[in-house]
């Protein structure tokens, strides 16, 4: 792959441009993307324009801005020269991540050795790349603290990444079974007056957890796994009394726990387990005067080194870019509520 920058008036531009020639054109297409959206999106986050002409991309626009798109786009094209495909989330994970402070040259740390020196999680149905640097810096405390924090709002990733770590330590023999707790906490409805048995009133509160592990697993070996026991979802209360060892244990919505419940549930951790609690601090259920047992772990934990608390944003958010603005929106008002 080529790339040179244009003069500034050529027959070919009127005006300066970075201009890209790739070898392959199955691949450039694959780049660009169907009816062109992959150049679109980077056209419109960077602020550039891409013109492309046979087997070239050209890049007009301010000299940097021109520069940085021309460099995402290479970056993009190796990637589909190594097999994997190009989309939006990846167009949006390069433009987030700071890659300065990549490098493979060091010896191999905990996380590189999972992951073949790269911050990605391999599970059985796709692999998972984090797309913010704060989510690449929480799926490295995941994989080297026995106990780590994600606190932030709805949509960054906590619990996803969470269950991806959790099902690709499990794939690779690190744990021996995967445990995914909520706490039950009523908002609005009463569990009582939901049709079914106990098990099927609480399923509705699990159920995130078990949209994420079928996006990691597939559905027949999931069965079989959760018929075996060996991934266990379940209400925060039934931990109670147990001792969970040579396990991998995400506590979701733990802003919903009490600081009872929290203690309870921490001091469940036995030998060869690594545990995940994820929260948003903004969306407590709890009746008013119960205090939160994920701001008093936060508080007392805080200062332990082998527990690692990781921050996310509204920056952070990788749903829609309305749920970032929405969250922007609700934490600038906060003062006066």
């Amino acid at each position: 792959m080529a790339t040179s920058v244009l003069p500034p008036s050529t027959e070919h531009a009127p005006a300066p441009g970075v201009l890209l020639e790739f070898p392959d054109n199955r691949l450039l297409i694959e780049l660009c993307g169907e009816f062109d959206r992959n150049l679109a999106e980077i056209e419109q986050r960077v602020g550039v324009q891409i013109i492309r002409r046979g087997n070239q991309l050209i890049v007009h626009g301010d000299p940097d801005l021109a520069q940085h798109a021309a460099e995402l786009l290479e970056v993009l094209y190796e990637r589909l020269e190594g097999g994997r495909p190009v989309a939006l989330a990846d167009i949006d994970r390069e433009l987030r991540l700071d890659r300065s402070d990549e490098d493979s040259s060091g010896p191999a740390s905990q996380l590189e050795m999972f992951s073949g020196g790269k911050v990605e999680i391999k599970t059985r149905k796709k692999l998972v790349e984090p797309r913010t640097d704060a989510q690449k810096a929480y799926v490295k405390n995941l994989f080297e603290h026995e106990m780590a924090f994600g606190i932030g709002p709805a949509g960054t990733g906590k619990t996803y990444l969470a269950v991806a770590v959790g099902v690709s330590m499990f794939i690779q023999g690190h744990v021996d079974k995967i445990i995914l707790c909520r706490p039950a906490v009523e908002a609005g409805e009463r569990l009582g007056f939901l049709p079914g048995t106990q098990e099927e009133k609480v399923d509705p509160y699990m159920q995130p957890l078990y949209d994420a592990l079928n996006d990691f697993l597939p559905g027949k070996q999931l069965a079989k796994l959760k018929e075996e026991k060996t991934i266990e979802i379940a209400p925060l209360a039934f931990m109670r009394g147990r001792t969970l060892s040579n396990a991998f244990v995400v506590l979701d919505e733990a802003q919903n726990a009490t600081t009872m419940q929290m203690k309870m549930f921490l001091t469940r951790l036995g030998e060869g387990s690594r545990m995940v609690i994820t929260g948003d601090r903004t969306q407590i259920d709890l009746p008013r005067g119960v205090a939160s047992g994920l701001a008093d772990a936060e508080r007392l934990l805080k200062a332990i080194p082998k527990i690692s608390f990781n921050y996310f944003t509204a920056k952070d958010v990788v749903r829609h870019p309305l749920v970032a603005a929405i969250i922007e929106a609700y934490e600038a008002d906060e003062p006066h509520a």
